[in-house]
């Protein structure tokens, strides 16, 4: 079985192009353009190899007649990922789940430039900046999955263009952040299978019904809180606040993190190429993403 695979946010299909750019490359002409670059090489090496990219990008488009923005990444303090439980209690009273952080998609086309730029076009050339930034068709790179699923994508247009010249090895790198990317999905899962993991889920839940809260799981409690379910921030927080303080209290947090560090080295130990050609081309990529940050 075969299926298109994504690079990053921006690959998609030209049915889906009106989502296409959320945080790409831009032109350095316009004043939302202009905010300052100097922070990204503070940042971490995520933060540098996204926003190097986005130059990238930005200069094949240019040379393609299309205009783009880079959109430098939100902050890493403020934007939390927690695959398992919220376990920060300081950080869910002031974020909840994290839902002043993440804007709607009508919210997105209004203020991202990119967005702007793509639905002030003709649909004729929608489509041709979508072919012209992942490449008129998903073919000359693919990846098998440990599934057995084969992802591909185009070897040709400006992303693929920017990652060649980024990280050298296309090839290697489209596989190498395929899979690692799917072994991450998979990790989680083992972590929550896991009957150490579902004993303090146990626990947690107990903790969390003593507190008027009768969640099964995290995933049950975070879905609780969804706004578009009409959930005040109020109720959110405070739903947020009560997970963290019994991830915490009855060791969740601490039980998913030595799992899922156990399992990520298993992972490692069974897949060497994929992480390991992950954490070459990663490290040789920086050098010169801080030059392009640099140079802005």
């Amino acid at each position: 079985m075969r299926q298109a695979a994504r690079s990053g946010a921006r690959v998609v299909g030209a049915a889906a192009a009106v989502s296409l750019l959320l945080g790409c490359a831009g032109h350095p002409g316009d004043a939302a353009d202009r905010r300052p670059l100097a922070g990204v090489q503070a940042a971490g090496p995520k933060e540098v190899l996204d926003v190097a990219e986005q130059l990238l990008e930005r200069d094949c488009m240019r040379r393609h007649g299309f205009r783009f923005w880079v959109v430098p990444p939100t902050a890493s303090g403020t934007r939390r990922d927690f695959p398992y439980a919220v376990d920060d209690v300081g950080w869910a009273r002031r974020h909840g789940y994290g839902a002043d952080q993440r804007a709607t998609p009508r919210q997105s086309a209004t203020a991202d430039p990119n967005q702007r730029y793509l639905l002030s076009l003709p649909p004729d050339r929608r489509t041709a900046l979508v072919a012209t930034l992942n490449g008129p068709r998903p073919s000359g790179l693919t990846a098998d999955l440990p599934n057995g699923v084969q992802v591909s994508h185009s070897d040709t247009g400006c992303t693929a263009e920017a990652e060649r010249r980024l990280y050298g090895d296309l090839v290697a790198w489209f596989r190498a952040t395929r899979v690692t990317s799917f072994l991450a999905t998979e990790r989680v899962a083992a972590v929550q299978r896991d009957p150490r993991y579902r004993a303090a889920r146990d626990r947690w839940a107990r903790c969390m019904k003593a507190a008027g809260l009768p969640y099964a799981d995290p995933q049950e409690s975070r879905a609780a809180a969804d706004p578009e379910r009409g959930v005040s921030r109020t109720r959110e927080i405070r739903l947020a606040v009560a997970e963290a303080t019994c991830a915490v209290s009855t060791g969740l947090s601490r039980v998913a993190t030595a799992l899922d560090r156990s399992h990520d080295r298993r992972l490692r130990q069974r897949y060497p190429d994929a992480y390991g050609d992950l954490d070459r081309l990663t490290e040789g990529a920086l050098p010169r993403a801080r030059a392009l940050v640099a140079r802005g």
